[in-house]
């Protein structure tokens, strides 16, 4: 079966296509929705999300790491906020009955694609529920097959942090609700433009007990660390051109001064911008690893895991 968002707005004219999304995201019952009325399957629907990897970041040279998706339940799911069209989501999670502590997963620039989603099934399969929102889903844009970085960065800052925010509060309140989530063991991971919004989900959402901040952006967040309600990690690159290490430093300080000690950063002095993406051509095999068993051992240590 053909995954990707072409082969189902092939068969919709733009005009079609607008009323096709419009009755998907329509409400259910005359009283509301229930949570079950926003889970789309297979057989309902073709994925909202780009299949494959965001063109413009993509190596030639890159191998990808591929999860198989066996043992877990995958689907796509749709968010009620304070949006008329509520937000898409990817979840993976354990199959069979029980909870499980969950990571909501916070996208780079490039919104939800294969690696991504990928990200998603790696948590699933260490028991956790796995979810990453759609952040940028009113545009309409499809991020990931678009290669002119000025026109996806348009895109981006069309999101502004409030919006941001509520949608990400949306997300961890629809965690909360769902029977095979354990409601106060809730993460937030976020790498690149997620990096920042781990952070600010640790200041702004109370469901959120520990977030980890993969090359998050540091400037905006240095006058806010007062207001971090729970810990953080930030995972760090040396070779960072976005992200000088100066701003690492400050970060640190300023954590120190606010007497944040479960927060802290970790710099990997030979890691470029991107270093986890392992379809980028930053990829650093070494460090991304070292990174993703902090990332965890952080998360356990805080009553996510």
């Amino acid at each position: 079966m053909d995954d990707s968002p072409r082969a189902w707005y092939a068969g919709f004219a733009p005009q079609d296509l607008r009323h096709a999304l419009a009755d998907m995201f329509a409400l259910t019952r005359p009283d509301g929705s229930e949570p079950q009325d926003f889970h789309l399957t297979r057989r309902g629907a073709a994925s909202l999300f780009f299949a494959g990897y965001a063109v413009a970041a993509l190596s030639a040279e890159a191998a990808p790491i591929t999860t198989a998706s066996e043992g877990l339940v995958i689907a796509e799911v749709l968010i009620p906020n304070d949006d008329p069209k509520p937000m898409p989501a990817y979840l993976a999670r354990p199959a069979g009955e029980g909870r499980h502590p969950a990571i909501l997963v916070a996208s780079e620039i490039f919104g939800i694609h294969d690696y991504i989603k990928d990200v998603c099934r790696r948590l699933a399969h260490l028991g956790y529920v796995a979810l990453a929102p759609a952040f940028f889903y009113r545009s309409g844009a499809d991020l990931p097959a678009m290669t002119d970085m000025v026109a996806i960065r348009a895109v981006v800052a069309e999101a502004g942090v409030a919006q941001v925010d509520a949608d990400l509060r949306a997300a961890t309140g629809w965690l909360k609700a769902q029977g095979f989530v354990e409601p106060d063991r809730i993460g937030v991971n976020g790498f690149c433009w997620g990096g920042a919004v781990a952070w600010r989900s640790a200041m702004i959402d109370p469901d959120v007990r520990a977030a980890v901040a993969w090359y998050g952006q540091l400037k905006p967040l240095f006058a806010r660390v007062g207001e971090l309600k729970a810990p953080v990690l930030g995972l760090y690159g040396g070779l960072d051109q976005g992200i000088p290490v100066e701003d690492v430093a400050v970060m640190d300080s300023a954590l120190k001064v606010a007497g944040k000690t479960g927060s802290s950063l970790h710099l990997y002095p030979d890691a470029k911008h991107g270093f986890h993406a392992d379809y980028r051509a930053s990829y650093n095999q070494a460090d991304a690893m070292d990174g993703w068993q902090r990332m965890l051992a952080f998360f356990k240590a805080n009553g996510v895991g």
